[in-house]
């Protein structure tokens, strides 16, 4: 698939230092340590609603990591997918009278424009799902060689005891859940830990067979389609050296998706799927989490349609530390306005020295600290002191709002 346009990233004098991230699954901030390059896997979207605020607040999280690890004088390799299969999205087809195939390719158009508005740096590959099957058949067909998988009916299922005892992952190494609420967060989250036969009720699917009235593609398994946590599995390892450098997404993915999704890569490879975990945080709307099911979302492209500069929704979303929870309100937008505006007025100066290029990269290279850099611009402006040149170029480079 296409993804958009790559933004302009301006070149800084010198290198920042390498970010440091939270891991999850060590539960502490470590540096992100690339190999060669730096590999970056981010779960992508499902395509059957517009790009909302949780989304972007996600999507920038990762764009801030890349940016950093640019300005370290890395080269990086990002991979993104698009779940362009999957039941939420054949629901919502079949609900409102829409091929499921039209509705995704609309909803990904949508993605890729709002990504482009925020100046989201784009993946280096961008992987649909149903550009997969064969190698996700694949990789599941050797799990089933290698006694990591079992078959119920027409599905094909991952043993996660046998996956334990045969490779470097074991059941909570990623998400550091006790299994009470692992079976809780698999029945609310696409697992089905109630289904009769499997050898562990928290065991995924890693094969669906065919469903009369859905979609399926002829394997060596049978007649199906990819689960959900093997499609990420296998586009990673497909795309980027495991481990890779950092996997990430949205908190709500630590459990199930993550956790089995390393399962997987470890089963199929014997390496851990990645050296740090990082996950952002969620984004509440009118007092509750924002999220298709419950329909309290604001949409990106809808915030742009009424005139809203996409550098304003950028600052909204980066006053908000990535792994905190907050919630979106009139308040928030019209303050990210405000200091937008401030913004826009200093850099109409222009001045020499120093700069505030060392303030922003110390601030953000720890665990990508957007408040605190968005403060150090806050107090600059502030000072009455204009920017340098070096300074507005920072501003665009590391924070991706470009004030001239």
């Amino acid at each position: 698939m296409k993804s958009w346009s790559r933004p302009e990233v301006p070149r800084l004098p010198g290198h920042g230092a390498l970010p440091r991230v939270f891991d999850t699954s060590a539960a502490a901030i470590v540096e992100s340590r690339p190999g060669s390059l730096a590999g970056l896997y981010v779960c992508g979207i499902t395509p059957y609603d517009a790009t909302h605020i949780g989304h972007a607040a996600t999507y920038l999280a990762y764009d801030t990591l890349i940016r950093l690890w640019l300005d370290a004088g890395l080269d990086v390799s990002y991979v993104q997918n698009v779940t362009d299969v999957d039941d939420p999205l054949l629901e919502r087809a079949t609900a409102t009278g829409v091929d499921w195939r039209e509705l995704a390719s609309r909803q990904v158009d949508l993605f890729r424009g709002d990504m482009l508005a925020l100046g989201v740096i784009p993946p280096d590959h961008y992987i649909a799902v149903t550009e997969m099957v064969t190698p996700v058949a694949l990789a599941v067909a050797r799990l089933l060689e290698t006694g990591t998988a079992y078959r119920l009916g027409s599905d094909v299922y991952f043993d996660s005891a046998a996956a334990a005892a045969s490779s470097p992952w074991h059941l909570g190494q990623e998400s550091r859940l006790d299994r009470d609420t692992m079976l809780e967060l698999a029945a609310e989250r696409g697992g089905d830990p109630e289904r009769e036969g499997k050898r562990d009720p928290l065991d995924p699917m890693l094969w669906m067979g065919a469903r009369p009235g859905e979609p399926y593609w002829p394997s060596e398994l049978g007649d199906g389609r990819p689960g959900w946590h093997i499609e990420c599995s296998v586009i990673a390892q497909e795309f980027l050296d495991v481990p890779m450098t950092v996997a990430g997404g949205g908190r709500d993915l630590v459990f199930p998706h993550h956790e089995f999704t390393a399962a997987h890569t470890a089963a199929l490879t014997g390496f851990d799927h990645a050296h740090a975990h990082v996950h952002a945080g969620l984004v509440a709307y009118r007092g509750e989490k924002m999220s298709k099911s419950l329909g309290n979302l604001v949409f990106v492209s809808a915030l742009t349609a009424d005139g809203v500069d996409p550098r304003a929704i950028r600052l909204a979303i980066l006053q908000n530390h990535y792994r905190d929870d907050w919630e979106w309100t009139v308040d928030v937008l019209s303050g990210a306005r405000s200091r937008l505006g401030a913004w826009e007025a200093w850099a109409r100066q222009t001045a020499d020295g120093d700069g505030i290029l060392l303030e922003l990269r110390d601030a953000l290279a720890s665990d990508l600290d957007t408040p605190a850099a968005l403060a150090v611009v806050d107090a600059r402006v502030a000072s009455g002191i204009a920017p340098t040149a070096v300074d507005l170029d920072a501003i665009h480079a590391l924070l991706g709002v470009q004030l001239r």
